[in-house]
């Protein structure tokens, strides 16, 4: 991870939540549900073909679509490297409400933008 060093996450665990275990101080003021973009992170490896219908709604009317992803609405996997684009800290904003173990809402999965979809 881009200037706080490796975290060890769990296969499936949110993204935001595993920043925080790791103790990146990632703002998240709509508590993990897509209705903001506070969440933001950017990769530099390991980037998702998967997207929940939600996030990529919510990134194309912020103008953020092919510039960023949620990592509310991210599930871990190996590989991953990612730079926090917002944290508390460097904002001055504070997190909303913790965010919940399991997406949400309730996704419904798409492929992002520019994904490889060749098997």
């Amino acid at each position: 991870m881009q200037g706080f060093g490796e975290i060890q996450a769990n296969a499936g665990e949110r993204l935001v939540l595993a920043l925080e275990r790791g103790g990146v101080d990632v703002l998240h003021r709509c508590g993990g549900a897509a209705r903001c973009t506070t969440c933001r992170v950017s990769f530099q490896e390991g980037e998702p073909d998967a997207m929940t219908a939600a996030e990529f709604d919510k990134l194309t009317e912020k103008g953020l679509l092919g510039q960023a992803r949620l990592s509310c609405q991210i599930e871990c996997a190996p590989g991953m490297s990612v730079t926090p684009l917002q944290t508390a800290s460097s904002s001055g904003l504070e997190p909303g409400k913790a965010p919940a173990e399991q997406i949400e809402p309730d996704p419904v999965w798409t492929t992002r933008p520019g994904a490889s979809t060749e098997g």
